[in-house]
């Protein structure tokens, strides 16, 4: 027969036993907050970016070509071939946007919008103005979030067209600060089928970013 101090101790364990029952049950139901949990998060962000940088290029894309239809109206025909140019880059951008987006489970998606035509000249600040945000902000944060969340594909696409608007803004300057000798003509623009980025020099050998051979660029005027 259990002794009066046995019975104690067998009480003791019972109910440390069930405290530490209670405890791993609280643990397992408070949310986790795991590195893969951390992940998870920041490619739903990802995700988000994609979308954004994926609905803003396919803008990009519709207002330059209604710019490009301008600047030929107006007599900037070299203006207007660059901004077919750029328009072409914003096209491969979105693209390369959309397979990833693909890849991760969602659907592209874009609104859109009828672009505000001005003269040809507002037109390129305006294109200025965009080219600058989208290298200087919006792509940089994206970059930074992707790379948080480790998505490979993510980065690369980002950084694609961070480069491609990097040099667009630098063409877009040159055809403003000299808009007059861009009247008249027209400019053959080459422009790299996998990360968009653009340039008028006819001697390039290979794309700068991603090392496409010149000849499998395309031909823009």
């Amino acid at each position: 027969m259990a002794t009066t101090a046995q019975k104690a101790i067998v009480t003791a364990a019972a109910i440390v036993i069930t405290g530490l029952a209670f405890g791993c049950s609280y643990l397992q139901t408070e949310p986790p907050t795991s590195a893969a949990s951390t992940a998870i998060a920041g490619s739903a962000k990802t995700l988000d970016n994609l979308q954004t940088a994926f609905n803003g290029e396919s803008n990009a894309n519709a207002k330059y070509m209604a710019f490009a239809k301008k600047a030929d109206d107006e007599g900037y025909t070299k203006v207007a071939s660059l901004f077919r140019a750029a328009a072409r880059a914003e096209n491969v951008h979105s693209n390369n946007h959309a397979a990833v987006i693909k890849a991760m489970g969602g659907t592209p998606q874009a609104d859109i919008k009828s672009p505000e035509i001005k003269t040809t000249a507002e037109n390129l600040k305006a294109a200025i103005e965009g080219e600058t945000y989208e290298r200087d902000t919006m792509y940089p944060e994206f970059l930074a979030e992707a790379r948080t969340a480790g998505n490979r594909e993510a980065l690369r696409t980002f950084n694609f067209a961070k480069s491609a608007e990097a040099e667009h803004a630098k063409l877009y300057a040159d055809a403003l600060a000299n808009i007059e000798k861009w009247k008249g003509g027209t400019t053959t623009f080459f422009v790299c089928p996998s990360c968009g980025f653009t340039t008028a020099d006819p001697n390039i050998e290979k794309c700068p970013v991603d090392f496409t051979a010149k000849e499998k660029f395309e031909a823009v005027s």
